[in-house]
């Protein structure tokens, strides 16, 4: 099975690669067509500024790939974001995968931190069977570094809360997303990342 790693300007690209190489997995870092097209598995990771990462994004025509692909393709934490419709980070046109919007943390009260560091809960947003989640004992604790949020939508598959709900991951079709950071989320995010190399065609839906 061939796993790709999008490579471009966004931070933790070798934390992805480095935990799927514990699963077993020797990732490919690309950011050619021809190679992404042909992997079995796209990996979107992202740490960074949402209009800088849709710069490099639309000067490489991934802004145009991305959105076309028809293999499993998990976005991860900026990933998630810019594979939304807007985010309010520097008003940033994202890539539209999910019609969601991207907004800040704005703290209503005191105490409250941006960004939302540390270790939270997700909890699935509904009552179904998601194949990301299996065998995780729910409520699971994982690893969020961000300033901004997905809003909790139809393609919610696991909810987060601070200050606001928020979604957590992410579904549509063979998209799926994770605010959080598996790759530094301990069992569960390897879990996570286990579940989704080992998705089936079927469960694409």
């Amino acid at each position: 099975m061939k796993t790709v790693i999008i490579k471009y300007n966004a931070g933790n690209v070798q934390s992805v690669k480095y935990a799927l190489e514990r699963l077993g997995i020797e990732p490919i870092l690309s950011d050619e067509e021809e190679v992404i097209r042909s992997a079995d598995r796209v990996i979107f990771p992202g740490v960074g500024e949402a209009s800088t990462a849709m710069g490099y994004l639309r000067e490489k025509g991934l802004d145009q790939l991305l959105p076309t692909l028809t293999q499993p393709v998990l976005g991860v934490c900026l990933g998630l974001q810019l594979m939304c419709t807007h985010s309010e980070e520097n008003d940033t046109p994202c890539l539209g995968i999910f019609d969601v919007e991207v907004k800040r943390f704005r703290p209503d009260e005191a105490g409250q931190k941006v960004p939302h560091m540390g270790w939270n809960t997700i909890s699935p947003a509904a009552d179904a069977d998601f194949p990301l989640l299996r065998e995780i004992e729910i409520p699971a604790y994982v690893y969020f570094v961000h300033s901004y949020y997905a809003e909790m939508s139809s393609y919610t598959m696991a909810a987060c809360n601070y200050i606001v709900p928020f979604s957590a991951m992410l579904h549509k079709d063979n998209f799926y997303a994770a605010q959080f950071h598996p790759e530094k989320s301990g069992l569960v995010g390897a879990q996570i990342l286990k579940n989704f190399v080992e998705l089936k065609q079927e469960e694409l839906v």
